[in-house]
């Protein structure tokens, strides 16, 4: 099975550039499967549901979102009607919405996706991302009930990020970071056969403080006061994420790689 995990959409700029690369993506690629976190795609803060809309009609399979998961009071019914939008699995119960999905794939196959939410540096009364997603992998193992795992650790701290992947590293095809906007550099399969990053990037514009307009996000920190509210930086975008091919019988990763097009930072396309 061949995977593109696509980090968090920034703004219109990234969002825009996503859906008019995505298409040719997807065929030159030969992807059996995409998913996209999107949960800064409106204005750099949440998403709107015609940009959900936007994105599936692009060829996104799945959206996942993240802390920022409610800036729009729109997306909460939307996501109700929409399974293939998902949010964090360890919001508390009775949270619209679910925090996985199992998707149909080109060939009779299936894919799991399932998005949790890290608590250091971010929100640590949320229930363990951990717990919940052990909960999850017993109900869903690769080899029987699906033919690939994918694991959307949304979480600020990159040893949280790591001891996740740790964990899961044979139980799922890939383990891949959001929320840092920036691409990490530490793509690899680990001994378990799970591919892993830190973090896929943002897609955007990388002339910014992650992705937002940077005279604005640099005074924050002359100043240690809120300034004016920020906006997304709407330069050219880079389109940041990772390509992983599985094998369809175990699940496991036999390649990963980044993918980087477009925009200032070094450019990286899988050759298939």
């Amino acid at each position: 099975m061949r995977i593109l995990f696509l980090g968090d959409v920034v703004g219109r700029t990234g969002r825009e550039t996503v859906a008019a690369l995505l298409p040719g993506l997807r065929q030159s690629l030969g992807l059996d499967l995409t998913i996209v976190n999107a949960e800064n795609a409106s204005h750099g803060f949440g998403l709107g549901p015609d940009m959900a809309e936007a994105l599936f009609k692009a060829g996104t399979d799945v959206i996942t979102l993240g802390n920022h998961a409610w800036d729009r009071k729109e997306i909460v019914s939307y996501i109700a009607d929409h399974p293939r939008l998902i949010r964090p699995l360890n919001f508390p119960p009775g949270t619209p919405g679910a925090g996985a999905v199992v998707v149909d794939v080109p060939g009779g196959r299936k894919a799991l996706v399932a998005q949790a939410l890290g608590q250091l540096y971010m929100d640590p009364q949320l229930d363990s991302p951990f717990f919940g997603t052990r909960e999850i992998l017993a109900r869903h193992r690769m080899g029987a009930t699906v033919n690939a795992v994918i694991l959307d650790i949304h979480a600020e701290a990159t040893s949280e990020k790591m001891a996740f992947a740790h964990s899961f590293d044979g139980q799922a095809s890939l383990v891949v970071g959001t929320h840092t906007h920036c691409p990490s550099g530490d793509a690899q399969i680990l001994p378990g056969g799970t591919a892993f990053q830190s973090d896929a990037g943002m897609c955007g514009d990388y002339d910014s403080v992650i992705g937002m307009q940077k005279d604005g996000g640099t005074l924050r920190f002359w100043r240690k006061m809120k300034g004016e509210k920020l906006g997304p930086a709407e330069g050219p975008t880079t389109v940041c994420g990772v390509f992983v091919e599985t094998d369809d019988t175990t699940g496991l990763a036999q390649r990963i790689e980044p993918v980087r097009i477009g925009g200032r930072l070094q450019q990286a396309m899988p050759l298939v």
